[in-house]
């Protein structure tokens, strides 16, 4: 009964602010087995993320305990004359405000906590007959590393396709796409799911697959928050390599880089000995890149220096990074498999670095490389990335716009640059990527220092050359798409949502009529706008 009362009070505080109307013996009838808080230790967190530059203050934070308490909060605004915005949180780790609900409420996903007595237990790896392969079902809100320690202890198990950093929660990248050097061969993550529970919109929890409620269930994937919250996701598994070989290799020719990208793509279907289980690329203009935190790969006590390798293109190097998974079963054969696919290659001669460690330390190299950063308070800063998916015909006007033109040899972070295969996206998903069979992501991962001394690391200097770069771009006639996507206006999201714009609205207009969902994202202005009138234009 306390707690309640408590929920009735916490209501009560939204009504006067953003015109909740339900009435208290409603309210009362609410069965909400987790908590929702009005604290200032749970608002600050979930008023900001990892990006840094936006801040959308909530007025209030849920703690589900169930999709029962997600489908109950959405409803209850659903119901109201007047809905109040909610936005589902994983780990915070967007970049332009996009889980925050200013003057809403908040859904803390990814709490690994029990709560009114209810735990989120997880379920064991199953196999599907249908598909010849195992599958696991998990929260929306766990985290992908849990994921991973989770089916490997039962059944040596993992996902297919992943994140390169694994502290991010199902439903967000989900929400996404989710991609990192295995999208080439397995897809992004989106293409890795077979069925999921979603709270849409109007607080109704469905189930969706292929075969049941597709709309729904393409619309999520890849729908950025738009159509309803992910509460559980059915995960495609594969048996996990024990192993993984890392190599790197050295280019100053960026034609040759990327022609060899291309070919490493292409061997998708080979057979497994013929083909490497991991490609990405990054670009280095400046001498301290080739050993920052994504670089660690290389060891400090021999640091790898840009002059070591002459012919660089205008002081800038490009780094071709591959994987080849083994185990006991094929360990004998994994020099010979990797020299034969490395002869393929143009890089730089004498620039192969290697070495041999645990699939799982490959996959969770980032978050070593993120708890260094932490110790030395490098972390919590702000993040103005820019995120782009770029034709492959395209690719080195940029290298010659950006890489050795906009960003001289100053970056303040890396610079992450690999092909994708298009035919790998289910184009019924709501993630846009340009209309080209083979396109690049480009990923500028910078973090902003503005107390470096350094006026080529501040927050105004690197939001100043994310503008740059998509001017050239748009100069340049670059049908550039972005990922984790961020737009001022309802036109440029139009224009960023491209042919799919017209089903992004009938999907909207179907599962979250009154705009309550993913308001931090900026797609729908509604507050001068009647609802009808956004799908009326």
């Amino acid at each position: 009964m306390a707690h309640r009362v408590f929920l009735v009070f916490v209501i009560c505080r939204l009504i006067p602010t953003v015109g909740l109307t339900l009435q208290p013996a409603e309210l009362l009838r609410l069965d909400v087995q987790g908590q929702l808080r009005l604290d200032p230790s749970d608002i600050a967190p979930a008023s900001t993320d990892f990006g840094g530059t936006t801040r959308a203050e909530p007025l209030a934070v849920l703690h589900p305990a169930s999709a029962g308490d997600v489908a109950t909060l959405v409803r209850a605004s659903y119901l109201s004359p007047r809905p109040f915005p909610i936005s589902a949180r994983g780990h915070g780790h967007s970049i332009n405000g996009q889980a925050g609900a200013q003057h809403g409420v908040v859904i803390e996903m990814s709490q690994d906590v029990v709560l009114a007595g209810v735990n989120r237990a997880r379920a064991r790896p199953e196999y599907s007959s249908s598909r010849d392969e195992y599958y696991v079902d998990v929260w929306g809100g766990e985290l992908w590393i849990n994921v991973l320690k989770w089916t490997l202890a039962n059944g040596g198990l993992a996902p297919k396709s992943w994140t390169d950093y694994l502290y991010l929660s199902v439903g967000g990248t989900l929400s996404n796409a989710g991609i990192s050097g295995q999208a080439f061969n397995h897809g992004p993550q989106i293409s890795n799911v077979h069925e999921l529970d979603v709270v849409t919109g109007k607080g109704e929890l469905v189930t969706c697959s292929e075969e049941h409620n597709t709309e729904l269930f393409h619309g999520v994937l890849g729908g950025l928050g738009q159509f309803g919250i992910i509460t559980r996701a059915r995960i495609a598994l594969e048996p996990a390599p024990q192993r993984v070989r890392w190599i790197r290799v050295l280019y100053s020719n960026f034609t040759a880089f990327t022609k060899d990208q291309e070919h490493l793509i292409s061997l998708h279907s080979a057979p497994e000995r013929q083909r490497f289980d991991y490609v990405e690329g990054f670009v280095i203009v400046d001498e301290g890149l080739i050993n920052n935190w994504r670089s660690s790969f290389f060891s400090p006590s021999n640091p790898v220096k840009i002059s070591s390798f002459g012919g660089a293109n205008g002081g800038v190097l490009y780094c071709l990074e591959m994987t080849k998974n083994y185990d006991d079963t094929t360990a004998h054969s994994i020099d010979q498999d990797v020299e034969a696919l490395l002869k393929m290659l143009d890089f730089i001669p004498a620039s192969v670095f290697t070495t041999d460690l645990p699939y799982v330390d490959f996959l969770d190299r980032v978050h070593k490389a993120e708890l260094k950063l932490r110790a030395k308070g490098l972390w919590d800063v702000p993040h103005p990335w820019l995120n782009l998916f770029v034709p492959a015909s395209s690719i080195a006007d940029l290298d010659r716009g950006v890489f050795r033109g906009i960003l001289g040899n100053k970056t303040s972070g890396p610079i992450l640059i690999y092909p994708m295969n298009k035919h790998k996206w289910d184009d019924r998903s709501s993630a846009v990527t340009p209309e080209e069979d083979v396109f690049y992501l480009v990923a500028f991962l910078r973090s902003a220092l503005d107390d470096a001394g350094e006026p080529s690391k501040t927050l105004e200097h690197l939001s100043r050359d994310n503008q740059q770069i998509l001017q050239f771009c748009r100069e340049a006639g670059i049908e550039t798409r972005q990922y984790l996507p961020h737009h001022e206006t309802q036109s440029d999201w139009q224009k960023h949502f491209g042919h799919k714009w017209d089903r992004f609205l009938r999907r909207k207009a179907k599962f979250d009529p009154k705009f309550i969902l993913g308001t931090g994202q900026g797609i729908f202005q509604t507050s001068a706008l009647p609802y009808s009138s956004v799908f009326s234009s």
